[in-house]
């Protein structure tokens, strides 16, 4: 199955009477729904060729006039190329986009504007939870994520409170709708064992220092895939994370700055993985750590590491994990063995402690089980000593008997 064309492409499809046609859209009219015109062809390539340049001669398409009882995916539309797409990364357009393509329209983009209720969004929730994989590839029968739910329900709230400061509604429908029942999806993590495994399948097939680091750090993939030689200083072991790569549809592998201002951070990697990579590094000559295989002064695709991973995970025998779960993994680790959170929050770049401590609360509760257990053996330990049969107690910790208690004499 091809890729889905984004917003502006066009579409291309291949006609009953065996010609490829090819329509993109020129305009809005009064009503601010879209006007189109196509391009006929023999071929899929043709075709292609004759609809680019009729995007070229016609320009981009104009947003109609917002109005009050415009349809809500055309208002969605102009809300993403007006307000939204000069103020955010590429990569983050295309994430908007696809919620607007995918669900938005095809479920409520018909109805006006001003008509649209919070009961139109509780359904759309809904079926978003119970039956939200439109596409092909994905028809499991299934809903889709609580995580892709809360961003369509931010989504809508963006959109429609924008509709409110323009005047077009007084009220965000949006407010007023509550979200079904959300559940965290079960973390993931590899075993020591498992670990071990997938850092020996991967030195056999040449990705041992990329996973080795990941195990060292819990980068995230962009952040690893966008390091250079220049970010590692080999005396004091200091690596300093300042970028990230991510793929966008049309530009290849982008580099941009990280997800957030606290991603920018400095770690300080282990001797023997310091040491690792200055071997690494005289076997390659790019400015990249990990540079691609295919592209020249190019870093490796984040997509390409999270395909190795799974590769890795079935040559070595292990369970299937996300390339997110290799982060859960080295979180888990470090409180496992005593890290505190507010480092491991620096470390993980985490804007703060509290998102640390909620995505790791089943951690902390554990370690807070067995620092209880810990306290409780503790104080059990400063129990009076008893003789039993003669002996003392061995784990008594003093031999100290309480002062019996007094009672007056009755007269």
């Amino acid at each position: 199955m091809g890729r889905k064309r984004k917003n502006g492409e066009g579409t291309v499809r291949l006609r009953k009477d065996g010609r490829w046609e090819g329509r993109v859209v020129v305009g809005y009219d009064e009503k601010c729904l879209p006007k189109t015109k196509n391009v006929l062809a023999k071929t899929k390539g043709e075709c292609v060729e004759k609809l680019a340049a009729l995007k070229a001669s016609v320009g981009a398409p104009t947003p109609g006039k917002a109005r009050p009882d415009m349809p809500f995916g055309a208002w969605a539309d102009l809300w993403l190329e007006t307000y939204y797409k000069p103020n955010v990364k590429p990569s983050t357009q295309r994430i908007f986009e696809g919620f607007i393509r995918l669900y938005l329209k095809p479920r409520l983009g018909h109805i006006p504007l001003n008509k649209l209720t919070a009961n139109d969004l509780q359904q759309f929730y809904v079926w978003m939870k119970n039956d939200g994989r439109t596409r092909e590839r994905d028809s499991r029968g299934e809903g889709l994520s609580d995580n892709m739910l809360q961003n369509c329900h931010y989504l809508c709230r963006r959109v429609l409170e924008k509709a409110v400061a323009e005047g077009l509604i007084h009220q965000d429908p949006a407010a007023h709708c509550k979200l079904p029942s959300m559940t965290r999806a079960e973390m993931r993590i590899l075993t020591r064992e498992e670990m071990q495994k997938t850092l020996i399948q991967a030195k056999e097939e040449g990705y041992y220092e990329v996973f080795l680091l990941e195990f060292a750090t819990g980068l995230r993939e962009g952040e690893l895939a966008a390091l250079q030689w220049g970010d590692l200083n080999f005396q004091t072991g200091e690596l300093r994370v300042s970028r990230q790569a991510g793929r966008v549809i049309g530009s290849g592998i982008v580099i941009s700055e990280p997800k957030t201002i606290h991603s920018v951070r400095t770690l300080v990697l282990p001797p023997m993985v310091a040491e690792v990579l200055k071997r690494y590094k005289d076997r390659i000559d790019s400015r990249w750590m990990f540079p691609s295989s295919k592209k020249e002064d190019t870093p490796i695709d984040p997509a390409t590491i999270r395909q190795r991973l799974h590769l890795l995970l079935d040559h070595a025998g292990c369970k299937q994990v996300r390339f997110h779960d290799l982060r859960h993994t080295f979180a888990t680790n470090c409180l496992e063995y005593g890290m505190d959170v507010k480092t491991l929050s620096t470390i993980l770049g985490h804007v703060s402690s509290a998102t640390t401590l909620n995505v790791y609360a089943h951690v902390t509760d554990e370690m807070r089980r067995t620092a209880a257990a810990k306290i409780d053996s503790g104080i059990a330990k400063a129990e009076p000593a008893v003789k039993v049969e003669g002996k003392t107690k061995e784990r008594a910790m003093t031999t100290f008997q309480a002062r019996k208690r007094w009672q007056r004499t009755a007269h």
